[in-house]
């Protein structure tokens, strides 16, 4: 029986029950209708998602079949780099049956305008029909939307057969619209609208819907001093930084995706300063609540269509086939504001371009013009014929309008002077800025880490908690993985050697999560700072997207939410890194170089403040304040530099071994950044530091919590981590360079301070032996 089956993630159960997907199913139901299906002239058996290859038989009749053995299957769900092998099998949605005369609703959806030569924003609402009706039907069509006090009446007539039917309702100009903006750049402004539809057959519809007005642009065109062309978008006419990282399927079992679960991952993306999310082509088509909840908390979506790393045919079945599926996914989404672009695929023009799959060179030729065939005089084609509203790029990576030129697949997709780029490199430095590319928008980078020790223990027993064990090397996925994060770890890091293996283990988490939000730090800070400037040819990086946000199950991978939703301590960086005021330090030739970031709409005068402190004392050794910075409007510019060596000697007995440097950011109004940090030496190499006695005490205020910290020397990526409790805390992983510190927990269930304090374990680097 399946309901003896154990959990599929625990241990080695995604190996032990491969059986399941080998084996052939039968699902059946006995039903009666709850009405007389002859009185009506068309019934619809609908199934929303069906999973396999399978044939769907209704009283012993075949409806219908899913027997190319290339269907449209969720890619991952055979198992990546970040996750198991569990292909489903069945019906893995909604199931339902659906009769009507005359006419039916299909799908509806509504697009904003703003026509500039007016001021004036006006909506398209477009209406698709199945008319069983022998003959047209007329009737009229209400518009209302009594926020902007804004009705109208249309008539119309429905032609038999299935149509559309598009009314531009122009919104009163003496309404006040409030734009939709993403998260950290206004508002995400909403209006009730109800469409009514009364036709002369008798039968009315009323729908409900939310509407939001935004318009969005993805700017191509030449920059002064560099070759190519930027690649950035416009939100309602203001260039935005894009912000945020990539979203893989939250569970290898769709049905297990709640609503619960989806808001909150992406509050979590949200409260950690993300703007957007790319949802990445080897997975799915997220459900409706995915949307509604990006438009509700301001993440803009770059929406891939579901192809990656991989070649397709292009047989007429098949092409038909995407061709339905494009239309659907394009007329079931289009009208939220939280999607701001189309993607075509996941890196195959990368693919053909760098010959991944080593097609023979006379044979490159037809791959080529299939890849022409399926992403543009299909997926684009549909898309551009159902929604004019949005950008479409065939492909990420893309050199963009440069590989339209290039017939569709440029010679370098990676080109950091068009389009995005994806990056990756476990080898060099990650400490190392000059190591990343100056792109026009890095849309995928990252490195792995370990989830906490409370996620893996769920799935485990104890004789899986070593580096070495059978477990450990059984969830890695990506191939030497856990080397090149020893690796990592070792170029700046003293590497765990307790001879007590559970405790080792525990270390290497730290150390991979420690690793992982350093690393990946550096690389978004200097994305951040590169916005704004063109060195040799690059730079005005306008998007860094992280590789990955969520997790589909317990195992190391480029995650920075574990599955559960527990905040890694990469979350706890990027919830500063992504600040909308940010200082950035970086150094080249021996100098230090201090940016202020920001994403804010005007520009500020601010205090640079700077302190250097030796790792043997929380006593500062000397500070600066720089009064009167101009921190400009959406960018990146350079407010402070000193020679590493002047800056010593100007702190006396400093050298680059014994202190680190910290700096922050400070306006009127309360306005101020995190503080940030930059590192002289490798900490392996830190002199003066001392192994801290840390301590903790918890009190709660309301529906939060606070630990007040205490250290009794400076404590380098001070961790909190409370096990299983699901909550996040207000910091995480920082350098505590004061005696005390008081820390937030919000808890996402009910705890207690008790509860707290018992399953409370306090960590910093000098804990690591």
């Amino acid at each position: 029986s399946l309901l003896s089956l154990e959990d599929p993630y625990y241990r080695f159960n995604d190996v032990a029950y491969r059986w399941i997907s080998l084996d052939n199913w039968t699902y059946s139901r006995t039903f009666k209708t709850p009405f007389d299906i002859k009185k009506w002239q068309k019934v619809n058996l609908v199934f929303e998602g069906v999973d396999t290859v399978a044939q769907i038989l209704l009283n012993n009749v075949t409806l219908g079949r899913t027997d190319n053995m290339f269907n449209r299957y969720e890619q991952c769900s055979f198992s990546w780099d970040w996750g198991p092998s569990f292909p489903t099998q069945g019906i893995w949605k909604d199931v339902r049956i659906e009769a009507y005369n005359h006419y039916h609703l299909i799908y509806f959806s509504t697009t904003p305008l703003f026509v500039k030569s007016t001021q004036q924003w006006c909506l398209e609402v477009e209406s698709i029909f199945d008319v069983v009706s022998s003959k047209p039907i007329a009737g009229l069509v209400t518009v209302n939307i009594p926020k902007l006090q804004t009705q109208q009446t249309f008539s119309v007539k429905l032609q038999p057969g299935e149509g559309s039917i598009v009314q531009l309702v122009n919104i009163n100009k003496s309404a006040t619209v409030e734009p939709w903006w993403p998260n950290g750049h206004g508002k995400q402004t909403g209006y009730n609208m109800t469409t009514t539809f009364t036709m002369e057959a008798g039968c009315q519809i009323e729908k409900f819907s939310k509407v939001y007005f935004r318009t969005v642009e993805l700017v191509q065109e030449p920059i002064p001093g560099s070759p190519g062309l930027s690649f950035y978008f416009k939100i309602n006419g203001r260039p935005i930084f894009i912000k945020g990282s990539n979203w893989i399927p939250a569970d290898s079992f769709q049905d297990r995706v709640t609503y619960d679960t989806l808001r909150l991952l992406l509050k979590s993306a949200a409260d950690a300063n993300m703007n957007a999310l790319r949802v990445w082509g080897g997975g799915v088509y997220e459900q409706d609540e995915f949307y509604d909840i990006c438009d509700e908390i301001g993440i803009m979506i770059w929406q891939d269509f579901m192809f990656a790393c991989a070649l397709y045919p292009t047989d007429q079945n098949y092409l038909e086939s995407v061709r339905a599926e494009v239309s659907h996914q394009v007329r079931r989404l289009k009208s939220h504001p939280s999607i701001i672009l189309w993607s075509g695929n996941n890196e195959n023009e990368a693919a053909i371009a760098s010959n991944w799959f080593s097609i023979p060179y006379p044979d490159i030729g037809v791959y080529i013009e299939d890849y022409v065939t399926l992403y543009v005089k299909n997926i684009r084609e549909i898309v551009l014929c159902e929604d004019k509203s949005r950008p479409f790029v065939v492909s990420s990576p893309t050199n963009g309008l440069e590989s339209v030129k290039e017939g569709w697949l440029s010679r370098d997709p990676y080109d950091t002077h068009y389009g995005d780029t994806h990056f990756y490199d476990y080898s060099n430095d990650c400490w190392n800025w000059t190591m990343y590319p100056k792109t026009r928008f890095a849309s995928e980078y990252g490195f792995q880490s370990w989830p906490s020790f409370s996620t893996i223990e769920k799935v485990s027993s104890p004789e899986d908690w070593s580096c070495t064990s059978n477990f450990s090397l059984h969830r890695q996925h990506h191939e030497g993985g856990n080397i090149q994060m020893l690796q990592e770890i070792g170029r700046h890091f003293k590497l765990p050697q307790c001879p007590d293996p559970v405790k080792q283990f525990k270390d290497m988490i730290y150390l991979t999560q420690v690793m992982q939000a350093q690393c990946i730090k550096t690389e978004t800070e200097f994305y951040r700072f590169s916005q704004s400037e063109i060195i040799n040819g690059e730079g005005h990086t306008m998007g860094a997207l992280y590789w990955q946000l969520n997790d589909i199950w317990q195992a190391p991978s480029w995650a920075s939410l574990e599955y559960g939703g527990k905040w890694k301590l990469l979350h706890y960086f990027a919830q500063n890194f992504f600040a909308p005021l940010l200082p950035v330090a970086y150094e080249d030739k021996g100098v230090l170089h201090i940016y202020g970031v920001s994403d804010l709409h005007e520009d500020h005068k601010v205090t640079l403040r700077v302190t250097v402190h030796a790792w043997s004392s929380l006593e500062p050794v000397c500070t600066l304040a720089k009064e009167g910075v101009t921190v400009k409007a959406q960018s990146a510019v350079p407010i402070y530099k000193e020679s590493i060596c002047d800056l010593l000697e100007r702190c006396r007995n400093c050298t680059r071994t014994s202190c680190v440097i910290t700096f922050c950011l400070v306006g009127e109004d309360g306005l101020q950044s995190p503080r940030n940090h930059y590192f002289l030496s490798s900490l392996k190499d830190a002199v003066g530091l001392e192994k801290t006695q840390l301590s903790a005490s918890v009190s709660q205020q309301d529906d939060i919590y606070i630990f007040a910290l205490q250290t009794t020397a400076i404590a380098p990526f001070v961790t909190l981590d409370v096990g299983s409790i699901k909550g996040r805390f207000s910091d995480n992983g920082f350098l505590m360079t004061e005696k005390k510190k008081m820390v937030a927990f919000y808890p996402w269930e009910p705890t207690s301070v008790e509860e707290l304090e018992s399953s409370l374990i306090l960590t910093s680097l000098l804990d690591v032996v």
